[in-house]
């Protein structure tokens, strides 16, 4: 396969913004220089302030442009073929389709993402290339899907754009760093310029670079399967950040260690959750001009470019790319030490999402229960409209777009803990599955206590309706203090009455 023709023109174009920027910035850096030379030789004085600027800007411009080795610091745990034989296999074929050599190194990484690059070295020379795939998208993409994005970043390396790719870096690095160093100076307003100027250009390029590596995933691979990659990385980058805070963080503070692949496809396959991806998608979609210091050109204009490509295999019935890598659980623990410390991660226990409630959630809402129990002394499951009275007061005093305080919110957390605990006292079981509000079941009646607790405050939902509704259930009057208040004795309490959750 022939190397892209506007690798040349691309070349060129990157040649010419990087002299560019050298050539003004030893321009100004020699006339920096010159002035108090130019003061001696010709004035025959020198104003010692004048020529100690210029001697500082001088030499800030010229330490700024200097190159810096490329210190490349692994950005994950590396995949090795000899333990990922079937993933590899597939990144092998691609490599092969594409007539490029393989990377040196292939890396795991914690984002909706892949990349390929040129790294080591000083300006792209002495470099290896290196690859990242993202744990969350091998779980996103199936197999054709991910072949589709290999081919694209393996057409980074057929366009050269990675070999350009740690000149136009470098530069873009110098520019950054010469108007730092420049500060608020007016020395710092030529440089402004033209990095403005650099970026919008060398950005034009990188968009250009991107279609022609998705004109060649279509040819290899074919457009359906890039096509519904595209759509799908799009889609879970919006749920990942999402998935990561509410979901998984609370289980690694807990000291536990979920399976996070698992995790994010049963997230990403919850309806509610399925349904923001889906508008997320379609705002992506619906972006018809790109941003001139974008990187990537709109979703939509990247399909319609692809759309006349052969369409290759349909993707729908395949599995997961997941379902490549073997020892899933270890790769992820492994990857997990790589962000965090590895001592903390080989402390944390496995646990299956099924038994999250039971072993994270519930412990941690007893405690909050117990810690506040001075301010539920009294209150029960029918009364829970009457003790949230002050923050629903709150509520409908607000201004429209604004959001309850600190203290009041916790006042809705812990009332909602409070009821989900007082419920499971009573026999109910406790459920939460990924991506779904946590509900307590008995028998084929399904209550949703945080949802109550909003709606209470908020109005939908009114206390005499709440009131009818526990005691038709048998719940009304169990007390949401610690399991201690509700005997005769309902004086006792923590010595922390009111710990903020």
């Amino acid at each position: 396969m022939q190397a892209s023709p506007s690798v040349a023109a691309r070349a060129a174009l990157a040649l010419v913004l990087m002299v560019g920027f050298y050539a003004l910035a030893l321009l100004i850096s020699a006339v920096l220089l010159y002035l108090p030379y130019a003061e001696v030789v010709y004035a025959h004085r020198l104003h010692p302030k004048l020529a100690f600027l210029a001697l500082v800007g001088a030499g800030t411009i010229l330490w700024s442009i200097l190159p810096r080795p490329d210190r490349f610091d692994p950005p994950g745990p590396a995949l090795v073929a000899g333990r990922q034989p079937r993933l590899f296999a597939q990144i092998e074929a691609v490599a092969s389709a594409t007539r490029q050599a393989m990377p040196a190194e292939v890396y795991l990484v914690g984002d909706v993402n892949a990349f390929v690059a040129q790294r080591g070295g000083v300006m792209g020379f002495f470099s290896r290339r290196v690859m990242g795939l993202g744990l969350p998208l091998l779980q996103a993409l199936s197999v054709s899907e991910l072949r589709a994005v290999l081919a694209h970043e393996f057409g980074h390396y057929h366009g050269g754009d990675t070999r350009l790719g740690p000149w136009v870096y470098k530069t873009r690095a110098a520019i950054g760093r010469t108007i730092q160093g420049l500060g608020d100076s007016a020395l710092q307003k030529p440089f402004v310029w033209y990095g403005n100027l650099f970026l919008k250009i060398s950005h034009a390029v990188s968009r250009r670079q991107e279609l022609s590596a998705d004109a060649l995933a279509s040819r290899v691979v074919g457009s359906r399967p890039l096509v519904e990659g595209l759509k799908k990385t799009a889609a879970a980058a919006a749920a990942y950040g999402a998935y990561w805070s509410q979901e998984v963080t609370p289980v690694l503070q807990a000291g536990y260690l979920p399976p996070i692949a698992d995790g994010f496809h049963r997230f990403t396959a919850n309806p509610r959750v399925a349904g923001v991806m889906s508008g997320a998608l379609a705002q992506r979609l619906g972006d018809a001009q790109a941003d001139p210091y974008d990187t990537h050109p709109p979703l939509g204009e990247r399909i319609r470019e692809v759309s006349a490509l052969p369409p290759g295999p349909d993707p729908s019935a395949e599995p997961s790319a997941i379902s490549l890598l073997d020892d899933l659980a270890g790769i992820e623990r492994s990857w997990l030490a790589s962000i965090a410390d590895s001592t903390d991660v080989a402390r944390l226990r496995p646990i299956d999402w099924d038994a999250v409630a039971a072993s994270v959630l519930l412990p941690s809402w007893r405690e909050a229960v117990q810690q506040n129990g001075a301010s539920l002394r009294g209150a029960t499951v029918g009364g829970l409209a009457e003790h949230l009275a002050p923050v629903r007061a709150k509520w409908e005093q607000l201004p429209e777009g604004e959001s309850l305080d600190n203290r009041a919110s916790s006042t809705v957390w812990l009332a909602g803990a409070a009821l989900v605990v007082a419920l499971e006292r009573a026999g109910w079981a406790v459920e939460s599955p990924v991506g779904s509000p946590v509900f307590v079941r008995r028998g084929d009646t399904l209550l949703f206590p945080f949802d109550i607790v909003r709606s209470l405050v908020t109005g939908e939902r009114a206390p005499g309706d709440w009131h009818d509704e526990a005691a038709r259930i048998g719940v009304d009057g169990l007390p949401l203090g610690p399991a201690e208040a509700a005997g005769p004795d309902t004086t006792a309490s923590t010595s922390r009455a009111s710990t903020t959750p």
